[in-house]
């Protein structure tokens, strides 16, 4: 069909005003699709403290951009705020645990947040199905908590097209976590509230790194850092021929697992805790650590002397000491404790025991702690992201695995320490103070490994008392054993107090 002139000529002005018109719409289309989701806001009640207040619950993700304005990833993280406070005076306080590779759910749903998981105090595996219930032993009443899931942890993911490799690393992660700290702080205008930094574990790494970072490339000066099992320096906590540091500072551990399990001998058996950890620290600073410096020059006589010494303090067999030639790993002291029993000890809570399938291998199949603590947490954060936060997400919660080979970068062929750093900034802002809380039964990072760490920091004497460290009858996840987190709580609340002006 022919369409007279006059139609023929709107046909075509519509065919060509209809293409931008398209585009426009596919160009809106896809800067909606490149706006985050927006954040879900609940509003709450809680007790804790013997306080009753409102507060507000925020979970969302923040989109972290170059400063060219382009959206280099997404960062998830969720805020409580207390509503019967001055946000101006009122502390905040940013959560992150560590791996590296972790989200945040460990402090978030075992210490810190009004909702917890709870894992039995006899360190027996909870049963399924898991549930959560009210944490009266939260810092909310105290501080605000910020808890961020780095990227590819938690629901933090990369933007499209971006490589992964800028996020996983020592420097890029403070790069991109110091930015988002410093990106929350400006866009909810807590500038001038108190500010604190708190993590676990590899968080005590970046935790010194963002002192750092947070005080010279924002001019964000802190208040204080709170490091719960941490570890700043790498080399004492990884084993290695070349490396006989970790030996050391890992036998008190091995004496306070023997101690719980009942393996040492009943003159040491009957002591408390610490006071045969206290004896355990003594032999590893004398008579053990010049074993290892004098190695095989070291009279044989003065030798077995140390080594029933050791065998002594750590439950172990004197011939099994001797065969290792004093030198027994994590690893290996966590099949050979219990091998009677046919048992292993865990990782990162010595009171639990797993079974392997034969009682014959040198090293454990899988950490029990672990075990015993990965399915609650998963579960509970996933319902309690859904049922009380109402927020809806199709990805899957990253608890942690998912990231892969991470970049230590400066530290190439050396072990990675911070402590040069949290020392530096230490003394460049006299006020910024330190609690560290340790576990007894912790073999990942051992309380001995940090007082040698602090010990070797070259603070200023006058400086020293600015470093506040605790000890617990616990594991590396203290707070999950209810006794150890009420006395975590009673010493932060005290602590905070201390450190805010």
């Amino acid at each position: 069909m022919i369409l007279p002139r006059p139609l023929h000529l709107l046909f075509v002005f519509s065919l060509l005003l209809a293409t931008p018109l398209a585009q426009a719409a596919d160009e809106k289309e896809k800067k909606d699709e490149d706006k985050p989701q927006p954040p879900s806001v609940t509003e709450h009640e809680t007790t804790i403290g013997g306080e009753t207040f409102k507060y507000t619950a925020t979970a969302g993700k923040m989109q972290m951009k170059d400063d060219s304005g382009k959206v280099k990833a997404e960062i998830f993280s969720i805020a409580y705020t207390r509503h019967d406070t001055d946000l101006n005076k009122r502390p905040i306080t940013f959560c992150f645990n560590g791996g590296p590779g972790s989200a945040s759910v460990w402090l978030h749903m075992g210490m810190l947040g009004p909702q917890r998981v709870r894992i039995p105090d006899d360190a027996s595996t909870p049963t399924p199905p898991y549930t959560t219930e009210h944490n009266p032993h939260s810092l909310l009443d105290v501080t605000d908590l910020v808890f961020i899931d780095p990227v590819s942890t938690g629901y933090s993911r990369p933007a499209e097209g971006e490589d992964t490799k800028q996020f996983h690393g020592y420097e890029e992660d403070l790069k991109s976590v110091g930015q988002f700290i410093h990106d929350f702080v400006t866009k909810h205008e807590r500038w001038t509230s108190p500010k604190f930094v708190l993590g676990e574990s590899y968080g005590g790494v970046r935790s010194a790194g963002l002192s750092e970072t947070l005080q010279d490339r924002y001019r964000m000066y802190l208040n204080g850092i709170v490091m719960i099992s941490p570890v700043v320096d790498f080399a004492t906590i990884r084993f290695a021929d070349n490396n006989e540091l970790p030996y050391i500072l890992f036998l008190p551990s091995y004496t306070a697992t023997a101690w719980y399990h009942k393996k040492l001998d009943k003159k040491l058996q009957d002591l408390p805790l610490e006071e045969v950890v206290a004896q355990a620290e003594k032999f590893a600073y004398g008579p053990y650590s010049r074993a290892m410096l004098l190695g095989s020059s070291m009279p044989k006589k003065r030798m077995e002397q140390v080594i029933a010494r050791y065998a002594e303090l750590t439950g172990l067999d004197a011939d099994y000491v001797r065969d290792a030639n004093l030198r027994v790993p994590m690893w290996r002291f966590g099949r050979e404790l219990l091998r009677d029993e046919g048992y292993t000890v865990g990782r990162f809570d010595s009171r639990f025991k797993g079974i392997d399938r034969d009682n014959a291998r040198e090293n454990y199949e899988y950490d029990a702690s672990g075990a015993a603590m990965t399915g609650a947490f998963g579960a509970g954060m996933n319902d309690y992201l859904r049922r009380v936060l109402k927020y809806e997400d199709e990805r899957v919660y990253e608890l942690g695995g998912a990231v892969g080979r991470w970049n230590y970068g400066r530290f190439e062929n050396r072990y990675v320490d911070a402590s040069n750093t949290l020392r530096q900034e230490m003394n460049k802002n006299p006020h910024l103070k330190l609690f560290v809380a340790c576990g007894y039964y912790d073999l990942a990072t051992p309380q001995f490994a940090f007082r040698y760490t602090k010990d070797h920091m070259m603070l200023v004497p006058e400086y020293q008392d600015r470093i506040q460290v605790e000890k617990y009858e616990a594991g590396h996840m203290m707070y999950i054993l209810d006794p150890a987190a009420k006395k975590l709580r009673d010493d932060l609340v005290e602590w905070y107090d201390s450190a805010t002006p």
